[in-house]
């Protein structure tokens, strides 16, 4: 059998940081008011030339060199975003596997939002896993601020642009693997988080209303699936992995709200030290929120060769899973 590994890690933030007193000057919120409910202290904002490929790309160059891997050996780039270059097509994975240098690569986005990276993973581990593949570029990339309500209180404060990216490969370490992974999806939670219009349900034609376009979420059904999609995803990996809490080195979840971790850290009975955060910086970068956070734990040398991880994501669709890494 195969085994697929993640043999390099990049990430790429925009220069412009955006901190709650500034957040406040536009909108009626306070530093404390965000902090206290979120976790968050700031966001970094993409400039007005920085589309979501932009920052991709910068991810997928450091993490193609921190796996010493060409372009050219690339097979597969896959991309997970909510905020693509273009409207359904072309994909932004076809952009950024141009603009790499990736030619002999396929090229496909995946719209799993929040949990995006966790699908990517998943994918690309199993592309290697089949002999497909030797090498897959796995991109998580996000420019949420074009698609916020700034007017909006509930919903601008939560997010940040990023980008987070892997490079998955044959393993040449049967300690280092992907091990495990869960995709789960609940479509009945489809109005709880999303886009209005923009799409075939409802175009976007001369004289619609913009705030259609703006992310709209009900903050509440969203808690409470996260916390419980959370709990569930970590309690299944390690009863399928014979896991104990000892046995885990660290939980690596979706950057969204320090609430939804603490809750679930909570109900688990697991200390919180085992979650990394990064949100307080960052916020939600959706996709790109657990690739950026394994590449900081990489440069802050917290990832050591044979540390069991967990990755948890949950977002639109509804949507959750979570993997489970031998690093």
């Amino acid at each position: 059998m195969i085994d697929a590994m993640i043999s390099g890690t990049g990430s790429y933030v925009p220069n412009k940081r955006m901190s709650n007193d500034e957040l406040a000057q536009i909108v009626d919120t306070s530093d404390e008011w965000i902090f206290s409910h979120t976790g968050i202290r700031a966001r970094h904002i993409a400039a007005e030339h920085e589309a979501a490929s932009d920052l991709g790309v910068e991810a997928a160059k450091k993490a193609l060199e921190d796996a010493g891997i060409e372009p050219l050996k690339i097979d597969l780039v896959l991309v997970a975003t909510s905020t693509p270059d273009y409207n359904s097509y072309p994909s932004t994975a076809c952009i950024i596997q141009d603009r790499l240098g990736c030619k002999n690569a396929g090229a496909m986005d995946i719209t799993a939002a929040c949990t995006g990276f966790v699908y990517g993973l998943e994918t690309a581990s199993s592309f290697v896993a089949s002999g497909r593949a030797k090498h897959v570029l796995l991109v998580g990339t996000e420019v949420n601020s074009r698609i916020l309500n700034w007017k909006d209180r509930n919903t601008c404060v939560l997010f940040g642009d990023a980008a987070g990216a892997v490079v998955v490969s044959v393993s040449q370490d049967k300690d280092s693997r992907v091990a495990d992974s869960i995709l789960r999806s609940d479509g009945s939670g489809e109005r709880a988080l999303l886009r209005p219009a923009g799409g075939s349900r409802k175009p976007i034609e001369t004289g619609s209303k913009a705030d259609d376009t703006y992310v709209t979420m009900d903050g509440r059904k969203v808690y409470l699936f996260a916390v419980d999609a959370l709990r569930r995803t970590v309690e299944e990996l390690m009863q399928r992995n014979s896991l104990d809490i000892e046995d885990v080195d660290w939980i690596v979840p979706h950057q969204a709200n320090v609430r939804i971790i603490q809750a679930c850290a909570n109900r688990l009975g697991i200390p919180q030290e085992k979650f990394f955060l990064n949100l307080e910086e960052y916020a939600n970068t959706s996709a790109a929120s657990i690739p950026l956070a394994m590449d900081e734990m990489r440069k802050k040398g917290l990832l050591k060769k044979g540390n069991r991880i967990i990755t948890v994501g949950f977002g639109a669709g509804l949507t959750y899973g979570g993997n489970y890494i031998i690093w």
